[in-house]
């Protein structure tokens, strides 16, 4: 027997909780399951704790009858249950899928007959038919015959202001075709094209290829980066002409590292799958290679900066700008500005961070201090000011004129033309 529910979501964080917010605007009675106690209370009074969704929007979720718990049996009202919890690297570089068996595992025991279950989680293919189909089947039920079972991917891009989960396309792959019919019916209410795939590994491999396409880009530019500069290439200037060609070309442009929820860690799913075959997967674990060495490169260029300038790494007042894995959000998820910190801490930098979107910064088991709020008076403090996340605020011609020297890892300095400013 289902309940009243049309869905409840578990994790309410940056997949979760916009999809929520689309479910509840298209008239869906919504639930949220989220085992942190201080994210539902947050929410519950109206708070929210992601870039993506607002207070406003929060306060206007609950109006529509939105119903945070950290009560697992929020879901025994439930005719749709989603899957949207966090799956990290474990230590030994794997998939670690402890909080979607334990999702997983808090639905079997209250599955009822009929229940559509969906994993939006990223993981490795055969996950949604190896690990949790047969959590799920712990209940008596059978899925495919008893109740539906699907994987689709979330497609979430944090801060992106024209692409959220209403307008980008929505992949669905069920375990059967009636499976896949009753999640396509599900996203259809509130999403404007539902794409589905052939089954359940398909739309997870979509997933990994989607950003393991890019994650192997960004480790191309990344390597050029560091032999343009030997060539006394500008290698901005050569992806811009590159990117005047209208077909067969995509730009990618080089940085500190890779961060978020996705690039630095999805490819990762893949070649694990890959090498359960017996073989590596190359293209992944190189480009991850390359990507992971770009924070040491930063400090190594920003260290030859300093000498040439006649000053010393150590005991040099390096101010870091940006600490965030991208512009103009407070996501520091997998952020390159950490090794980066890590590094030049271990140099003996005397270090502190600017970035208007976070107030306080830790790197292992060090505070670093933050700037004043005047970012003129911060760049003039510094004997360096390196630039690892491309917010707005950070305009090329504000620190050209207030810094002493200039290492600028993002490209928002690239027509100044001032002999104290170097970019990757």
């Amino acid at each position: 027997m289902r309940g009243d529910r049309d869905l409840v979501v578990i994790g309410l964080g940056y997949v979760g909780l916009p999809l929520v917010r689309e479910a509840c605007r298209a008239g869906l009675k919504v639930g949220g399951l989220d085992l942190d106690a201080r994210v539902v209370a947050a929410l519950e009074a109206g708070r929210s704790h992601i870039d993506d969704v607002s207070d406003a929007e929060v306060a206007e979720m609950l109006a529509q009858g939105f119903a945070p718990s950290a009560d697992e049996d929020v879901l025994l009202d439930a005719r749709t249950v989603v899957i949207c919890v966090p799956t990290p690297l474990s230590d030994g570089g794997g998939p670690d899928l402890t909080a979607v068996r334990g999702a997983t595992r808090s639905i079997a025991e209250r599955l009822a007959p009929g229940t559509l279950v969906v994993l939006e989680s990223t993981t490795y293919p055969g996950t949604t038919e190896e690990v949790v189909r047969p959590i799920l089947e712990t209940s008596g039920l059978v899925a495919g015959r008893d109740f539906h079972l699907a994987f689709s991917p979330e497609r979430i891009d944090p801060g992106n202001p024209v692409y959220g989960v209403r307008n980008t396309p929505k992949i669905v792959g069920g375990l059967t075709p009636a499976c896949a019919t009753a999640a396509s019916a599900l996203y259809g209410k509130f999403v404007e094209r539902v794409v589905q795939a052939r089954g359940t590994r398909e739309a997870e491999m979509a997933k990994l290829l989607e950003n393991t396409y890019r994650h192997v880009n960004i480790a191309l530019v990344n390597e050029m980066a560091v032999f343009c500069n030997e060539l006394g290439i500008d290698l901005w200037d050569a992806i811009d002409c590159a990117a005047t060609k209208p077909f067969g070309f995509q730009a990618f442009r080089p940085g500190p590292g890779v961060g978020g929820h996705c690039i630095p860690i999805d490819p990762n799913y893949l070649s694990y799958k890959v090498r359960s075959l017996g073989y590596p997967f190359r293209f992944v674990e190189l480009a991850q290679e390359i990507n992971d060495r770009m924070p040491r490169y930063v400090v190594e260029r920003a260290q030859q900066l300093l000498n040439r300038e006649g000053r010393a790494l150590k005991g040099a007042k390096v101010l870091l700008l940006g600490v965030t894995y991208k512009a103009d959000i407070a996501d520091q998820r997998e952020s390159p500005a950490r090794p980066v910190a890590r590094r030049l801490l271990a140099l003996g930098a005397d270090l502190s961070f600017h970035d208007p979107y976070v107030a306080s910064w830790r790197v292992d088991t060090t505070d670093v201090p933050r700037a004043g709020a005047d970012l003129a008076a911060a760049l003039a403090g510094a004997d360096l000011a390196i630039v690892l996340a491309d917010h707005r605020v950070y305009e090329a011609e504000t620190l050209s004129r207030h810094a002493k020297l200039v290492f600028d890892a993002r490209g928002r300095t690239r027509d100044v033309g001032d002999p104290s400013v170097e970019q990757l």
